[in-house]
């Protein structure tokens, strides 16, 4: 839920820019109420109170421009007076770079030339430091221009924005215009006063341009609480398991020691051969013996052709 504080103003346009502005939030999907600062109510405390039976966060958005006494001081005021528990405050919409885009189109719908002399019209602050952030948004704005931007207020501060167009009608060459680029969220006196400080151009109010609508739910999603993790971060199921076996020697080690061994019957084996080649010499032997057997003559050859010649000749 949004509760978008914007300062209030007597101007039926004004609270018209405001209604168009929070149909815009609508239309993204967020619930969003409307209180007033000042001049209108209902106030911040009169809105967070009607939302006590709400069970969500609500979330205030100043809808300002400058964080200047209704910001620092107003608004927290009646937040704390509210009976409305869990409520957070969002930083104000200034100085957000996002809207200088939106500054820069609406000067140009109000006929901007390059070239012309501009004024940054803020609506003035007695604090410091939000007139510090007017500074720091005009020196950006010059930057997205390439042409110098001087600031004026509309109350409070000085210069005013009259002045400030005077002082930049003098500045500029050949008689160039004056465009005034107006610093203020809606319609009303402060923007009136823009209209009758001299200028050739005065851009209308940032309003409801869909920059600005952007920045609400910019700033609603920073002031939501972080959502903490839904489970919180699951220890491992089981401890690193550790090895099942040892680590293997390696084989290759092992079976070469098998060779050793194995060589090792080489000796063995080989010692056989002078044994069986000891044997050569006895069969060559009987060899020789066999080989003398065949050299001898031959008695049997010879006895039997003494008995058949003895028969020859008995028979002769």
């Amino acid at each position: 839920m949004i509760v978008l504080v914007a300062h209030g103003t007597r101007d039926p346009e004004g609270a018209r820019v405001i209604e168009r502005l929070v149909a815009r939030v609508r239309a993204r999907g967020v619930a969003v109420r409307v209180a007033f600062a000042d001049v209108r109510q209902p106030d911040v405390t009169a809105v967070l109170d009607g939302l006590r039976s709400l069970p969500e966060r609500a979330v205030v958005v100043p809808a300002f421009l400058a964080a200047g006494y209704h910001v620092r001081s107003d608004i927290p005021a009646q937040v704390a007076r509210s009976s409305r528990p869990r409520t957070a405050v969002s930083r104000p919409f200034g100085p957000a770079p996002v809207l200088l885009g939106a500054v820069r189109d609406r000067l140009r719908e109000a006929g901007y030339r390059e070239g012309d002399a501009v004024v940054l019209a803020a609506a003035g602050s007695s604090d410091e430091r939000a007139l510090a952030e007017v500074n720091s948004i005009a020196d950006s704005l010059a930057g997205r221009l390439g042409t110098p931007v001087r600031v004026g207020y509309a109350a409070t501060a000085t210069p005013t924005v009259a002045d400030a167009v005077a002082t930049a009608r003098r500045a500029a060459r050949g008689g160039g215009r004056v465009a005034v680029a107006s610093w203020l969220l809606a319609p009303g006196l402060f923007q009136r006063r823009l209209a009758d400080a001299g200028a050739d151009v005065v851009a209308a109010p940032l309003g409801d341009h869909p920059a600005v609508a952007d920045l609400v739910l910019g700033r609603y999603a920073e002031a939501l609480p972080a959502s903490p993790p839904l489970l919180p971060a699951s220890p491992p199921l089981l401890p690193a398991s550790p090895p099942l076996l040892p680590a293997s020697p390696p084989l290759l080690p092992a079976s070469s020691a098998l060779l050793p061994a194995s060589s090792a019957l080489l000796p063995a084996s080989s010692a056989l051969l002078p044994a069986s080649s000891a044997l050569l010499p006895a069969s060559s032997a009987l060899l020789g013996t066999s080989q003398l057997a065949n050299d001898r003559p031959k008695r049997d050859d010879g006895s039997h052709t003494a008995a058949q010649d003895h028969t020859t000749r008995r028979s002769a």
